[in-house]
C-alpha cells in the first residue's frame, strides 16, 4: 500500500483535536524539521517513492480469511488496524465485511457500535481523500446515514505518517501491504527519527520493517497480523532485529510464498510473501508454522486453501507443510524445507561463519540509473580508466562465467573519492548528456554537487580479485568462480578471501 513522504500541514491545536476524536495521538514535539523536510518532498513523491503497490481483491480476501476477519465472526467487537491504506485495497473489503456482520446485531450500524472497530492511516493527501470518498459511498450504499458515515470516517481514518503516530489502544488484527521503500529514498532527518523510535531498523532495512514492528507492538493478546510484503527480512542481514523480536514475543503461524504469482495489479520484483504472525510466545500449543508456496490467485482455489490452513491438524496428504521451531533468535528463517533447516542448523554449529573464516561477503553495485551507467563496454565513450567490465546474473546462468560484454561507468578514483569531471573530458561529456536521468535520483538530489555518483561506492580493485559469485535470493542457488576480471552487478553477491 502507498507510503508517501507527506505530512499534513495543520496547526498543532487542530491536529490534537482531530487526533483525540480518532484515538490516535500524534507526537510532533520537536518534529518541525521533519515535517518541513517531508513537505518539501511532497510535490515530487511519485508512486515509486511512496512504495505504492496495489493488491488484488482475491489476495486481500485470502488474507482477511487467514486472520479470521470473516463475516461469521463478531466483527464489531474486533479492532482492526490498516497502517497504510492507500487506494483502499484492504480497507474497502474490511468495511464491507464489518457492515455485513454488524447488520445481524441490534443497532449494529450505529456510530457507537462501529466507532472502535477500525483504524486506518494513510499519508498521501490525494490518495487519502479519494479512498475516503469511496468508503463513504460504500457505507451509504449499505444503508448508513450520511451523518453516521461522516462521523465514522472521521473516527476511523487518519491522514498521517504511521511511523510517527502514537495510539491509545491495541488491536485484534492488523492487515495490509506495508510500503517497500529503500532507506536511500528517505530524507536523513526523517530516517534519523525512525531509527530513534524503532529498534528493528538495522543495517539497510527497508521501510516495511518498522511498519511490521509498529503493527506487531500494537497487537493485543492473541492478536493477528496478516501482511503481504517482501520476505527478505526473514533471510537478510537487515531483518535480524525483526526476526529477534518475532522469535521472542510472537509466533509465525503461516507463510505463503507469493513469488511468481499475480498477487498485485502490476508486476513486482520484491519477492512477496504473505505472513500471519500472532501475539503469543513461541513454545505454546500449536507452535508449528504452516507453509505453502505459490498458490493460484483464484477465488475458489484460495478459499479452499484457507479451509485447509484452518484445520486443527493437517492431513497426511495435505499440500501445506508444517515446520516447527523456524524462528531461532536473529538467525535466517528457512521456510521451504524442514530437512534443509536441520542441515543448516548443524552446519552453523559445526563450522565458523564466512566472516569468521576470513572471507568478505558483499553485493554488487547499485547505480540508481542503470541505463545511464551501464552499457556495452566497448561502446562506452569515456576514458578507459573510467569504465569497468561488468558481470551480471545472466552471465553465470550456465554455471560458469560467460561475459555478456557489458560495462560500468566508474566515477570514483583509486582514492575512493569522486573524480573531478574536468580531469576527464570524455566522462564529463558522457555524463552531462545523461544529466536529466542521473540527477533525478534521490542520491543526486541529496547531494547535488555529487550528482554523478552511483548509489553504491565502486572499488575498482574488486574487479581484479578472485571471487565467488552467487545470484540474489530470487535466482538459482548456484555458486560460480570468477577469476578476477569483472565487477559484480547489484543482483550478485560476492565472496572474497585473502587466504
Amino acid at each position: 500500500m502507498p507510503w508517501s513522504v507527506f505530512i499534513v500541514s495543520m496547526s498543532r491545536s487542530r491536529t490534537n483535536r482531530l487526533a483525540q476524536s480518532l484515538s490516535v495521538q500524534p507526537s510532533f514535539e520537536g518534529l518541525c524539521p521533519i515535517r518541513d523536510t517531508v513537505e518539501r518532498l511532497a510535490s515530487n513523491s511519485g508512486i515509486e517513492q511512496r512504495g505504492a503497490i496495489y493488491t488484488k481483491r482475491e489476495v486481500v480476501d485470502f488474507i482477511l480469511d487467514l486472520v479470521g476477519y470473516t463475516i461469521d465472526q463478531p466483527l464489531t467487537s474486533f479492532r482492526l488496524l490498516e497502517p497504510s491504506f492507500g487506494n483502499g485495497d484492504f480497507m474497502l473489503p474490511t468495511v464491507e465485511r464489518l457492515l455485513t456482520a454488524a447488520q445481524r446485531e441490534p443497532n449494529g450500524l450505529g456510530f457507537e457500535q462501529l466507532a472502535p472497530a477500525i483504524r486506518g492511516i494513510e499519508l498521501h493527501r490525494k490518495t487519502f481523500e479519494s479512498t475516503r470518498q469511496a468508503l463513504g459511498a460504500l457505507m451509504i450504499g449499505q444503508g448508513m446515514s450520511g451523518k453516521d458515515t461522516a462521523a465514522l470516517l472521521n473516527t476511523w481514518l487518519t491522514q498521517d505518517d504511521f511511523l510517527l503516530c502514537d495510539f491509545d489502544q491495541d488491536f485484534t488484527h492488523a492487515v495490509g501491504n506495508p510500503p517497500y521503500v529503500r532507506q536511500d529514498m528517505i530524507p536523513d532527518v526523517l530516517m534519523g527519527e525512525y531509527r530513534r523510535r524503532y529498534s528493528t531498523i538495522y543495517d539497510r532495512a527497508d521501510l516495511y520493517v518498522p511498519f511490521i514492528e509498529q503493527s506487531l507492538r500494537l497487537l493485543g493478546k492473541r492478536g493477528k497480523l496478516g501482511f503481504i510484503c517482501a520476505d527478505r527480512w526473514m533471510k537478510n542481514r537487515y531483518g535480524k532485529k525483526l526476526r529477534e523480536l518475532v522469535s521472542k514475543t510472537y509466533h509465525l503461524a503461516a507463510y505463503i510464498d507469493m513469488v511468481g504469482t499475480s498477487a498485485f495489479h502490476s508486476e513486482v520484483s520484491a519477492y512477496p510473501a504473505i505472513t500471519v504472525i500472532e501475539r503469543r510466545r513461541p513454545g505454546q500449543t500449536g507452535n508449528g508454522t504452516r507453509v505453502f508456496a505459490r498458490p493460484e490467485v483464484d477465488r475458489n482455489a484460495l478459499a479452499s486453501l484457507v479451509r485447509e490452513f484452518a484445520l486443527p491438524k493437517l492431513k497426511a496428504s495435505s499440500v501445506i507443510h508444517e515446520i516447527d521451531a523456524i524462528a531461532s533468535g536473529g538467525e535466517p528463517w528457512i521456510l521451504e524445507d524442514l530437512d534443509a533447516l536441520v542441515l543448516v542448523r548443524r552446519l552453523e554449529a559445526q563450522f565458523p561463519r564466512l566472516e569468521e573464516a576470513g572471507c568478505k561477503v558483499g553485493i554488487g553495485v547499485a547505480t540508481g540509473a542503470d541505463k545511464a551507467f551501464i552499457g556495452d563496454f566497448e561502446g562506452l565513450e569515456v576514458e578507459p580508466c573510467r569504465k569497468l567490465p561488468l558481470v551480471m546474473t545472466k552471465d553465470i546462468l550456465e554455471g560458469h562465467v560467460q561475459w555478456g560484454g557489458k560495462g560500468l561507468i566508474n566515477p570514483f578514483g583509486d582514492d575512493g573519492k569522486l573524480v573531478r569531471l574536468e580531469d576527464f573530458p570524455k566522462l564529463k561529456r558522457y555524463l552531462q548528456e545523461r544529466y536529466q536521468q542521473i540527477a533525478r535520483r534521490h542520491v543526486a538530489k541529496k547531494a547535488p554537487h555529487n550528482w554523478y555518483r552511483t548509489i553504491d561506492h565502486i572499488d575498482p580493485a574488486l574487479a581484479d580479485r578472485e571471487k565467488l559469485l552467487i545470484p540474489d535470493i530470487k535466482g538459482d542457488a548456484s555458486i560460480v568462480y570468477e577469476s578476477g576480471k569483472l565487477y559484480p552487478h547489484h543482483n550478485l553477491y560476492f565472496i572474497t578471501a585473502d587466504a
